[in-house]
């Protein structure tokens, strides 16, 4: 085949590929460390890239069609109140209640509301000296544990750079590291 028999056909796409590129088409929202996005846009894909040992909370609410994610770096406020006041979503303690404000502002409802958790790993911590990525979750797991809420699906720990997606629409988490996608 020459190279203009190869552009009249075109590349051949594999699902993953196309999947990739309607990702790319879709209303993309990215969180940025120490933030959140919410969404009720059927359409919107919100996506956080490399966790470590941060970890993303995602939120979806099927009866509402809304979702929301946040990707916390630290799992106390008060290792810095000041900081906490200023970007709130830097904190397990602070974001994660306020993650789901925002989506109560959405008119969702805790008894509709699907969580996910994916991050906490320890990429540069291979002596366990800090264990950020493993008190991240402690404290999450305690507030969700205190407030009835169930973790519908998880992939925490390990050595390990995460990017996830949350398509709005449907709920769909995915899951990519290493190479490799993986349905949350």
């Amino acid at each position: 085949m020459n190279s203009a028999t190869k552009e009249a056909t075109g590349p051949v796409c594999s699902g993953e590929h196309r999947e990739e590129q309607a990702s790319k088409s879709a209303n993309q929202i990215t969180v940025d460390i120490s933030d959140i996005q919410v969404s009720a846009d059927p359409g919107a894909v919100i996506v956080t890239y490399a966790l470590g040992s941060c970890i993303a909370v995602m939120v979806h609410d099927p009866v509402r069609g809304a979702g929301g994610m946040i990707h916390y770096m630290l799992p106390l406020s008060a290792t810095s109140p000041d900081k906490a006041k200023s970007k709130p979503a830097m904190f397990a303690d602070t974001g994660i209640p306020l993650l789901f404000e925002k989506m109560y502002e959405l008119g969702c409802q805790k008894k509709d509301m699907v969580v996910k958790v994916a991050g906490g790993g320890a990429l540069y911590d291979d002596k366990g000296t800090f264990n950020i990525g493993k008190r991240n979750y402690t404290v999450l797991r305690k507030m969700f544990w205190k407030n009835e809420i169930i973790i519908a699906a998880e992939d925490v720990g390990g050595a390990k750079s995460r990017t996830v997606r949350l398509h709005v629409g449907s709920g769909r988490v995915v899951v990519r590291s290493q190479g490799k996608e993986a349905d949350l």
